[in-house]
């Protein structure tokens, strides 16, 4: 009968790095969604409920250990983004001005 060391650290490292390809996505992936939970818990009294609340139930505190229990309970996943050229991105970001351009200068007009 084997018996698992218990650590500090629950889920454990060598279970989440199966769900990722590498330490760095590791890091990146719970260190985003750490603040983005951050994020949701400070803005709550406000109601905005704009944010993505925690996906598992947790009796952690700590946003980190929340974002590690949704990368091991699979709610949460890494997904490649597509690299841009510069004549795709100036294209973009020619179409948000277009879009927002208007009403940053209508409020920078009342501001004043």
């Amino acid at each position: 009968m084997s018996r698992q060391h218990d650590s500090m650290i629950h889920p454990n490292i060598e279970g989440l790095l199966d769900r990722v390809d590498s330490k760095f996505s590791l890091v990146t992936l719970a260190s985003y969604r750490a603040r983005q939970i951050n994020s949701y818990f400070n803005q709550l009294g406000e109601g905005l409920g704009h944010m993505i609340p925690p996906q598992v139930s947790s009796v952690a505190r700590k946003p980190l250990s929340i974002a590690f229990e949704e990368i091991a309970a699979d709610k949460i996943e890494r997904v490649e983004r597509e690299h841009l050229d510069e004549a795709e991105l100036a294209a973009l970001e020619a179409e948000a001005d277009a879009i927002f351009g208007a009403s940053e200068e209508a409020d920078g007009a009342d501001a004043e």
